[in-house]
């Protein structure tokens, strides 16, 4: 009796952590769309444009945080014990991110036609404790600290939207948004070492191939959540893209609803039997939930347009759900890119990048007379992606 009553009760620890993730990466997506929303009503159009560029190349930045996260959980899950050698890691490859921006940074002075390099240098400062973050999600993922990992994720939006707010208001300006930033994320990863166990810097084996090799297929999928959006405002007329920044947007909703189930399966992924078993299950609610966001797509359809831009879109035609589809696909490709890491295929890497070069090539060179078009080379090639994806989990199975 007591072990049904132990195995119920671990059942319903999980949905509730599974609620308090989803419900964190929801409200944390939902204020960096108030940050860009405020910045926009704050700031000049160039102003703007410069913090916006900044932000995009911040994105790009955290992917090597992305990269240790996937590492850092997998090897908690599979040898708790190794959590407390770990740090040594986080912190040179925080270090090592952090001195790269430093050196890019009259690069992006160039690039993004900076009035100063101080931004940028701000950008680069904030790089590291971002990455160093990751090594904290990642042992509160491997080790199943559910709750604990929500209650960071709060904090790391509070922190950084909060940070930049501030900043933003104080400043008024790019280089005021950023040093927000650079403070609140500082200030998250001294919560973060409390809530890990203040560790402290141990010899360890080093793990850099298991980093790069996740940090470059995680590097792919953000840019494959992104790359349609770019390639739309580069090949179509300047109304259109408008039309599919906006669509865009229910391609990261659909890509976004399902976000839990990847952070709450990783850990299992790391088990061979547990990854065979559970996988599945994990399509099928990614499958579910974003079906959702496909019905909606379809019954209200380009009506959608105006209820999230406003009355400026009332006589827009372009269909929505392709935009759902392709974010439902993406969706699928990273729980089965999870899988694949966790089983050391390094195949899905090239799988990843190939997909990009596709999806490029396609949209750059002949398919980009609508957005229609656009739209749907990004939902095929995601799609291709998810079904290739899914031919090396069952030929990994069969062998």
């Amino acid at each position: 009796m007591s072990v049904d009553v132990e195995v119920e009760t671990t059942r319903t620890d999980k949905r509730v952590a599974a609620i308090l993730v989803s419900l964190v990466l929801a409200a944390n997506n939902a204020g960096a769309y108030v940050l860009s929303i405020v910045a926009a009503r704050l700031l000049a159009p160039s102003a703007f444009g410069e913090l916006s560029s900044l932000l995009a190349v911040l994105v790009i930045g955290v992917v090597p945080a992305m990269g240790l996260q996937t590492v850092v959980a997998l090897r908690v899950a599979r040898k708790p014990q190794d959590s407390g050698t770990l740090l040594a890691l986080g912190l040179t490859t925080s270090a090592i991110v952090a001195t790269i921006g430093l050196l890019l940074a009259p690069v992006l002075v160039f690039v993004l036609h900076l009035d100063s390099v101080v931004p940028a240098l701000l950008l680069a400062v904030t790089l590291g404790p971002l990455t160093l973050l990751g090594l904290f999600h990642g042992l509160l993922q491997g080790s199943g600290r559910f709750s604990r990992l929500a209650g960071l994720m709060a904090l790391e939006g509070v922190g950084k939207v909060g940070g930049s707010l501030i900043g933003l208001l104080i400043g008024g300006d790019a280089t005021g948004a950023l040093a927000g930033t650079a403070i609140g994320s500082y200030l998250v990863i001294f919560c973060g070492w409390l809530l890990c166990g203040r560790q402290r810097p141990r010899k360890a084996g080093w793990h850099a191939g298991e980093v790069l090799h996740a940090a470059q297929a995680m590097l792919a999928l953000v840019l494959l959540v992104n790359l349609d959006l770019v390639l739309a405002r580069h090949t179509l007329p300047a109304t259109e893209a408008g039309e599919y920044a906006l669509g865009a947007i229910v391609t990261k909703i659909a890509y976004w609803l399902p976000q839990a189930v990847g952070v709450l399966v990783l850990p299992r992924f790391a088990n061979g039997d547990d990854r065979r078993r559970i996988l599945p299950v994990a399509l099928a609610v990614c499958a579910a939930l974003d079906a959702f966001v496909l019905f909606v797509s379809l019954v209200f359809g380009s009506r959608l347009l105006s209820f999230i831009g406003g009355s400026g879109y009332a006589a827009s035609t372009m269909p929505v759900w392709p935009f759902a589809l392709a974010g439902s696909m993406l969706a699928l490709v990273q729980i089965l890119l999870f899988s694949r890491l966790a089983a050391g295929d390094r195949r899905v890497t090239l799988l990843m990048w190939t997909t990009v070069v596709v999806e490029t090539v396609l949209v750059t060179a002949w398919l980009h007379s609508s957005a229609v078009q656009v739209v749907t080379v990004a939902a095929c090639c995601a799609g291709g992606l998810a079904l290739s994806g899914a031919v090396l989990e069952w030929r990994s199975r069969r062998g």
